[in-house]
């Protein structure tokens, strides 16, 4: 089975803000950003296109032809519950700092942990893997979800990849 996983364009959420599973806006860019992807997703074959159910990356698969993407809600960026849409300067939240020392296994408050995407994004594999063998899928997401990939997936370490986040509009192969 082959995963191409595509993470959306950049959004229109300033540097700093939290903002996880909230549905916000693409920036400007969009149209430009999206049209590299497009040209980039050329040289694949899809046998299955699957979707988070935010609209950053629902837009994304339609504009690259992709008009009815299977929704996946497992596919969707990290939960930062109660710091959602909120700049880090401004969270007075006290389990921020024990979160920047292990944000691995320690949920923002109300929200989830990176382990706690990462087996929601697993029962994702796991299940895709059962209905699909031998195919090629194609995955429209988020950086959170493109990390976890890597780590589970590709043998890439956490802190290898946070110091390395994939950048918007990024395509990842994974071959399992």
């Amino acid at each position: 089975m082959q995963l191409v996983l595509i993470r959306h364009t950049s959004v229109a959420v300033p540097r700093g803000v939290c903002y996880g599973q909230t549905d916000v806006a693409l920036a400007e860019s969009f149209q430009e950003e999206a049209s590299v992807v497009k040209e980039n997703l050329k040289r694949f074959t899809f046998d299955h296109v699957y979707s988070s159910p935010l609209s950053r990356c629902v837009k994304l698969a339609r504009f690259c032809g992709y008009e009815n993407p299977i929704i996946d809600s497992r596919l969707i960026e990290m939960n930062f519950g109660e710091w959602e849409m909120k700049h880090y300067d401004e969270i007075k939240d006290p389990r921020l700092q024990e979160w920047f020392k292990d944000y691995i296994n320690v949920a923002a408050t109300g929200g989830e942990s990176v382990l706690d995407q990462r087996r929601r994004f697993m029962d994702f594999i796991k299940e895709i893997k059962e209905l699909h063998p031998d195919k090629t899928i194609g995955i429209f997401t988020h950086g959170g979800i493109l990390i976890n990939a890597l780590v589970a997936l590709a043998g890439k370490s956490y802190s290898e990849m946070y110091n390395a986040l994939p950048p918007y509009g990024s395509i990842i192969e994974i071959e399992l």
